[in-house]
């Protein structure tokens, strides 16, 4: 299941909760396209503490939005992951320093309001 945030337009903010389904995928593809209507640039907020996992159509439907945005990554400086398990925090580890013109970060359940806060203060942002 997924849930719309309250967070600053810029800032595309989900819960990702549950077995996530294409269905779920095809929401969060939704509001990230709305909001690229108005923004140059999003900073994106995943809580994933209550993530489980996803179905294969949900990963396939994932991999798909994710590879036909490669050439558009710019456009997503900063994405903050809220997690508590390790092998999420590992995988951003891993991912961060690969993933050309992103800074990803994770934070625990207890720093979401901080999370939040880094994911607002992107470059080209609306303050600049």
């Amino acid at each position: 299941m997924f849930e719309i945030l309250p967070a600053p337009d810029h800032v595309a903010a989900y819960r990702l909760s549950g077995i996530l389904t294409e269905a779920d995928l095809d929401g969060v593809i939704a509001d990230i396209e709305d909001r690229l209507t108005r923004h140059e640039k999003l900073g994106i907020l995943a809580d994933l503490t209550g993530f489980e996992d996803m179905t294969f159509r949900a990963g396939l439907r994932d991999a798909r939005y994710g590879l036909s945005m490669i050439r558009q990554l710019k456009r997503f400086p900063r994405e903050a992951v809220v997690t508590d398990k390790g092998w999420i925090e590992s995988l951003i580890g891993i991912a961060n320093p690969i993933i050309p013109h992103v800074e990803v970060k994770s934070f625990k359940p207890a720093e979401f309001d901080a999370a939040l806060a880094w994911a607002t203060e992107i470059e080209g942002g609306p303050e600049a």
